[in-house]
């Protein structure tokens, strides 16, 4: 007897080294029980000790992919990740219009965790006006949250103030991941603002770890996974919370300096 798992697709580039990216995507579907497939968008060559070479993939194949997808899978949620310049957005956005893959999970990879512009003008520019409008759930970290609303990240109510100007900007649910950059903190706060208009704090542990490659990452795509498997979103926030937490503390020793986290954790 086969069994019909839940399916969902990542859209977002190859890290080879498997700590973020397409690679981590799959393995919190998998580690969440839903089939993963993906479209690659670009190829990453890189190690724990950085990025060194990467390549787009031409346009034509990302049409090709969505459509191999369209015409044979059940996609039930989706996620964006890595799309690295203008024309790679614009065509995600156009195909995804062309097929139902569902809910649409956006990590807007727009600056690292410690506010590294990571686009260039244009390519921001068509994240914030073409893609972040589409997004069931939009997962900005802090200083992509800053860079998205042009908020002061100095104001007290910014988590608040910053859910709310992105959901404006057409963003249905919004979690603004908090900051990560202070080596003294021992907690982490995130926000959440939903399309009803509730709002909550997910509270967690800061882990003083150097094995935290893939976070964002893992944290858009369980959200996507629970989506694919007809949860709530609210819950699906929760539930992907919890697990990229425990991802975090149970930590594994793989590449010399900055790791992955545990995606066999919990």
């Amino acid at each position: 007897m086969t069994k019909d798992y839940p399916q969902a697709v990542t859209i977002a580039g190859s890290d080879s080294d498997g700590s973020a990216g397409i690679q981590a995507d799959l393995e919190t579907f998998f580690a969440r029980r839903v089939y993963g497939a993906s479209i690659i968008t670009a190829c990453v060559s890189g190690n724990s000790y950085g990025i060194h070479d990467s390549v787009n993939m031409p346009t034509s194949f990302i049409d090709q992919e969505f459509k191999d997808l369209g015409d044979d899978f059940h996609i039930l949620a989706a996620k964006t990740g890595m799309l690295s310049d203008a024309n790679i957005i614009n065509t995600v956005v156009k195909d995804y219009q062309l097929y139902d893959f569902g809910p649409l999970v956006v990590d807007p990879v727009i600056t690292t965790k410690f506010g590294t512009m990571l686009l260039e003008e244009d390519a921001f520019d068509a994240m914030k006006n073409e893609l972040v409008p589409m997004a069931t759930v939009l997962t900005p970290n802090f200083f992509e949250a800053q860079k998205l609303t042009g908020l002061d990240v100095d104001d007290p109510d910014f988590m608040a103030k910053s859910a709310k100007a992105m959901q404006d900007m057409g963003a249905s649910n919004v979690i603004v991941k908090g900051r990560h950059d202070d080596p003294s903190q021992t907690k982490v706060y995130d926000y959440v603002l939903l399309e009803d208009g509730q709002h909550f704090n997910l509270n967690g542990p800061y882990f003083t770890t150097d094995r935290k490659n893939g976070t964002g990452d893992t944290l858009s795509a369980g959200i996507t996974a629970e989506l694919a498997k007809g949860h709530t979103v609210a819950d699906s926030i929760k539930i992907a919370k919890q697990y990229v937490d425990g991802a975090i503390e149970d930590e594994i020793q793989v590449g010399h300096k900055y790791g992955p986290i545990n995606h066999w954790a919990r």
